[in-house]
């Protein structure tokens, strides 16, 4: 199914740049109580967790975005309401992002989806009975739709929330290469190049790191590095095997999607049409809210963030009426 979104941008925050921006900019919050885990992996490297500290309860598992962590603008804000309707919170830090870095040259990238599926069985191992959903942002919505729709009736999530994940990873490397789109481009980029760096003084990495410095796109990036890192043929093979968008028709799980058309990660002609999605699968779409931002407020006054009350409404419809 695909609605309208009710989701309404004030006048002042109308700009898709201005959205996406507005979180990393300008919100200043603190961090709920937490907790921390260490899990290890059978490949020898480690996940690093982070909790919100209620000891019993549904347990949302959530997936930040590219070079995120507990950290991210986005995530203290979703651990609170999360937390204040009666559940947990448990935030999966890809390999390297929770400030530690990983113990092998792999780390993590758009499709990778066996970490998440480690950590979701880990969880339903420890307590069977308890509901468990899932929430990802950008690559992390990318990542648990397309685990959604590879596990198929399989999936043991009882809900799943994707907020403007990227559909197709080829345009989303086309768009980050225009006009205003580029500051997100170099600024990433540039985290990524420099973790390479770090760890290439205790590692030795099958390409040459003096060429790593000069990538300025993400295709560039993806092709030299991501590619043959994890066994892809090139940028093109990395990008059509990891998107999400052909994964949709098969997921089972009821699944909410929140994506804005003005997304600066993305364009109208990726956003799946009614034929892509599953019976199961919503695709909420708003006109505005940039990437990742769904800022609402009056001018001069104090903003809201959307995503805050419309995720826990839409998870409260499967995790409130579980028995546990």
């Amino acid at each position: 199914m695909i609605k309208k979104s009710d989701f309404r941008v004030s006048w002042w925050l109308s700009n898709r740049h201005f959205q996406t921006l507005w979180g990393p900019l300008f919100r200043r919050q603190s961090f709920p109580s937490l907790t921390c885990e260490r899990l290890e992996l059978s490949d020898g490297d480690f996940i690093d967790l982070v909790w919100t500290t209620r000891k019993c309860g549904p347990i949302v598992v959530v997936l930040h975005g590219l070079e995120g962590s507990y950290k991210s603008h986005y995530i203290p804000g979703i651990f609170r309401a999360i937390h204040n309707n009666g559940w947990r919170a448990v935030l999966m830090h890809f390999r390297g992002c929770s400030g530690v870095q990983n113990r092998l040259l792999r780390t993590y990238h758009s499709g990778e989806t066996g970490d998440l599926e480690t950590v979701i069985r880990q969880i339903k191992f420890r307590e069977p009975n308890v509901p468990v959903a899932a929430l990802g942002y950008s690559i992390g919505g990318n990542m648990l739709l397309k685990w959604l729709g590879e596990t198929g009736t399989g999936n043991p999530l009882c809900a799943s929330v994707a907020v403007s994940p990227t559909f197709d990873l080829s345009c989303t490397a086309r768009e980050l290469e225009q006009g205003f789109s580029r500051l997100y481009q170099w600024h990433l980029l540039k985290r990524l190049v420099r973790k390479i760096r770090h760890k290439s003084k205790t590692m030795e990495y099958p390409f040459d790191i003096k060429k790593v410095n000069k990538l300025s796109t993400f295709r560039s990036f993806d092709d030299y590095v991501t590619a043959p890192l994890y066994g892809f043929s090139g940028v093109d093979d990395y990008y059509s095997h990891s998107s999400c968008g052909q994964y949709l028709r098969n997921v089972s799980v009821p699944t909410l999607i929140l994506h804005a058309r003005d997304d600066p990660f993305s364009t109208d002609q990726v956003i799946p049409g009614i034929n892509q999605l599953s019976s199961s699968t919503t695709l909420e779409l708003c006109s505005h809210g940039g990437h990742v931002g769904f800022v609402q407020g009056a001018f001069s006054r104090r903003v809201s963030y959307w995503l805050e009350e419309r995720i826990p409404e839409y998870f409260s419809s499967y995790l409130d009426k579980q028995t546990i």
